[in-house]
């Protein structure tokens, strides 16, 4: 077993042990770094490694639109219209290399993990 398996099988183990308010936390950390790798990449001009980490962002906002309990109306919807603009603005970014759009993709992320954090603390 190399490396990479031994760290990805950790992971899906960690995962698995995880309350869904630290699952959730731990995919809006995930969009922050795999943007951050981005963003390197695109300074880099590293367009293989680009691609990669802004598909890895893009995958862990598809899962969280998954994720979403429509049972909640008005923010469920509200949610998935967000998730779905960040994922077209990752999209502008991968085309255009442009890291504003990353930039903006983050702010939105930063926010939702604070108020995640904010809340799940409280409940």
């Amino acid at each position: 077993m190399n490396a990479a398996m031994a760290y990805n099988s950790y992971i899906q183990n960690d995962v698995n042990i995880e309350s869904p308010y630290k699952l959730i936390e731990m995919l809006y950390e995930g969009v922050l770094r795999f943007n951050a790798q981005a963003k390197k990449a695109i300074k880099d001009e590293d367009c293989e490694k680009k691609v990669y980490w802004l598909n890895r962002s893009v995958a862990v906002i598809v899962e969280l639109l998954a994720s979403l309990d429509n049972s909640q109306g008005d923010v469920a919807t509200y949610l998935d219209g967000l998730y779905n603009y960040q994922i077209q603005l990752l999209s502008k970014a991968n085309i255009e290399n442009d890291t504003s759009k990353i930039d903006e993709v983050n702010q939105v992320f930063k926010g939702l993990l604070d108020a995640w954090r904010e809340n799940t603390d409280v409940a």
